[in-house]
């Protein structure tokens, strides 16, 4: 059974798009007009409705048939920036050039996405957000959350660009744009140029095979200015100020070779010059390590809330200057999840970029996360805690951190109706919907 509604789901998906890619307006307005007169002519012997029914349906069917007639030779390139912001309008340019034998006049250009459509086992293990307060028959049949699916992949407001007149080997070039609705990866399969068929009603279709990807960064909210408190802290083993892998420090000295010394140390020229084994020297360094905390245990999946607390971690990762500093990113992904920027590590637009892929995760997972942030305390000039909820495994968290000397500045996002009793004056609480106006009270 749970088959067969996939199945049906997919082939009214692909109905859907088939019809809203070739109908115009004025085709919409005759399908739904032949749809409504062959309800009301059922009876021929009552009403001659039915006769509006054929003509509609002929005129349709002759416009289908002119549409097919239709065709185009193109090439396209796109002019496409790496990176949107859920939520923002993105634009970029194409270019089109005519590769046929005629001229190209009254068409138009839009963007075509891959196909959206969940595979079955996404489609059944996957919960819409706030699903539990549909009836049975919704949450059996799965529907809602099929449409939920679809569009969370799908931008909304995608523009169609007009195309002027091309001769032969003529090229144009065009704006098109689209809205992220969330973060995440866009992918894009082609372009597809369209002209409408002498009636008007169905539009002839030429597709541009032509695949990229966008990722979209969460969207981002207006932070008051912040001091960061906390103290330089010694760092064991440094941290280059030029990007490398693995451990590094800053260049001291030579000295002569100990016992136990690692040979990668070894200054080849110096030993080459002295016959015996010189190594370099180095110093550890102290500086500001700050890590920003994001708890992704949500038992309601990427509801509002989990997306403004993954929104709010964006607002921080752009907000902090890490030219002087550390940020460490730390999140459970299954595993617990750390990235660090600043100082010659990762740029902020990549942790930028991993928040755009952050999910949910269950959680006992919660557990790992606060062990793994612990051990990291002593190193810590500070800590920003985003939370999604407030029980004693996370009170006895901050409470641990404290105890280790790191400041620690907690935020918690949770729906108006959730939020704890009792709270301490220090956990700024936020409320989806008002998350700017509760940051006011951020210092």
């Amino acid at each position: 059974m749970r088959r067969f509604i996939y199945r049906a789901l997919r082939l009214t998906s692909a109905l859907d798009h088939w019809l809203r890619e070739r109908l115009t307006l004025a085709g919409w307005l005759a399908l739904g007009a032949a749809g409504a007169s062959a309800a009301a002519g059922l009876d021929t012997n009552q009403t001659v409705t039915y006769r509006a029914f054929t003509f509609l349906a002929a005129l349709l069917a002759l416009a289908w048939a002119a549409s097919l007639a239709w065709r185009a030779r193109l090439e396209a390139s796109r002019e496409l920036p790496r990176y949107a912001t859920a939520g923002e309008p993105f634009r970029y340019r194409v270019i089109l050039a005519n590769r046929g034998a005629r001229p190209l006049a009254g068409a138009v250009v839009r963007e075509r996405f891959r196909d959206p459509r969940p595979g079955f086992a996404e489609w059944r293990r996957t919960r819409e957000p706030g699903e539990e307060r549909r009836n049975w028959w919704d949450r059996s049949v799965g529907y809602f959350r099929w449409r939920w699916l679809i569009e969370r992949r799908l931008p909304r407001a995608a523009q169609e660009a007009q195309i002027p007149p091309l001769a032969p080997g003529e090229r144009h070039t065009a704006q098109l744009a689209f809205t992220p609705r969330r973060r995440g990866r866009i992918e894009l399969a082609g372009l597809s140029v369209g002209r409408a068929d002498p009636l008007g009603l169905v539009r002839g279709l030429e597709r541009v095979a032509l695949p990229a990807r966008v990722i979209a960064l969460p969207r981002r909210y207006r932070l008051p200015r912040l001091a960061l408190p906390g103290k330089r802290r010694f760092q064991p083993g440094g941290v280059s100020l030029a990007a490398s892998i693995g451990d590094s420090e800053e260049f001291l000295a030579l000295r002569d070779y100990r016992p136990g010394d690692p040979l990668q140390r070894i200054h080849w020229k110096s030993f080459a010059r002295t016959g015996k084994p010189i190594v370099k020297e180095y110093q550890d360094e102290f500086f500001e390590r700050h890590a920003l905390v994001l708890d992704t245990a949500s038992a309601a999946g990427e509801d509002a809330a989990f997306e403004d607390a993954v929104a709010l971690a964006a607002s921080f990762v752009y907000t902090i200057d890490t030219h002087e500093c550390l940020l460490d990113l730390m999140f459970v992904g299954g595993e617990v999840r750390t990235y660090t920027a600043g100082r010659g590590q990762m740029q902020a637009v990549h942790l930028l970029e991993t928040l755009a892929a952050v999910a949910p995760s269950p959680a006992p997972e919660f557990t790992a996360l606060a062990r793994a942030v612990v051990r990291r305390g002593a190193g810590l000039s500070s800590l920003i805690l985003i939370l999604l909820s407030w029980d004693e495994a996370r009170r006895d968290f901050v409470a641990r951190l404290r105890a280790h000397g790191t400041e620690v500045r907690a935020l918690l996002v949770c729906a108006e109706g959730a939020a704890p009793a009792g709270a301490p004056p220090w956990l700024v609480v936020l409320h989806p919907g008002r998350i700017e106006q509760g940051l006011t009270r951020l210092r």
